[in-house]
């Protein structure tokens, strides 16, 4: 049984503590991560430099725009620092509504969460960013006779859109683990629904991504992946529909 409903005002409330523990978490987060903001843009960086030509690098277009760049470097760094505290929030504000069985995925939904996102991120970082930017910069110095100079702040705003495209991708399987679970949908519906989802994918490709066939497939291909192990997990761990005895 579930417990019994609080007021309005108790939920609002209870949001609003929950959000402050997170907000006081990424901010925590966030002040660490600063300290290392230039060897974190660094590393993010590698991929493109690696795909620059010889005498190219990335620039600063702005006077501002290293100070705010690694700022974002270390708002994105400390998001991602204080993922589990965050989920943890926001898991621990929806518990009240679940059953006693059901509550005790708490544990399981953090680290499963923590870690389909971090191989997101790892996937499109190791595998996708190489090609995309070899590609893009590529196609760039071709069509015309200029010098590629990217910006700072340019760059990391793409990278991120990407990295958290990936990562929000891969967070699929989780996502309709726990919709089965609750009863929402069954792997018979995800099934019927099987080409909607697919058309989804390259809206999301295409939404999320640079405008190019090789980006947007980069981020179709593992939803429609991901959509398929959903399916699996759905029959497997999806709440069984009671049977109601025959006279």
């Amino acid at each position: 049984m579930t417990e019994p409903e609080q007021p309005f005002f108790s939920h609002m409330q209870e949001l609003r503590r929950r959000l402050i523990v997170g907000v006081v978490a990424w901010l925590i987060a966030f002040m660490v991560c600063y300290n290392y903001a230039e060897v974190l843009f660094q590393f993010i960086a590698e991929p493109v430099r690696q795909a620059l030509p010889d005498g190219s690098s990335l620039v600063f277009i702005h006077a501002t725009e290293p100070f705010f760049t690694y700022l974002k470097v270390a708002a994105v760094a400390g998001l991602l620092v204080s993922l589990p505290v965050l989920l943890w929030q926001l898991w621990m504000f929806v518990a009240p509504a679940l059953y006693p069985g059901e509550k005790r995925l708490a544990v399981p939904f953090v680290l499963s969460s923590c870690l389909c996102f971090a191989a997101g991120t790892y996937f499109g970082f190791t595998f996708v960013f190489p090609v995309i930017f070899t590609f893009l910069i590529n196609y760039g110095i071709g069509v015309s006779d200029v010098k590629a100079m990217l910006s700072i702040g340019g760059y990391l705003s793409m990278s991120t859109r990407l990295l958290l495209a990936f990562g929000l991708v891969f967070e699929l399987p989780i996502v309709i683990f726990f919709l089965a679970r609750l009863g929402i949908v069954d792997y018979h519906w995800l099934a019927r629904n099987r080409r909607y989802a697919f058309l989804l994918a390259f809206v999301v490709g295409a939404m999320l991504t640079p405008p190019d066939l090789f980006s947007q497939v980069s981020i179709a291909l593992p939803f429609i992946v991901l959509y398929e192990v959903g399916v699996w997990v759905a029959r497997f761990f999806g709440k069984k529909k009671e049977v109601e005895p025959t006279e």
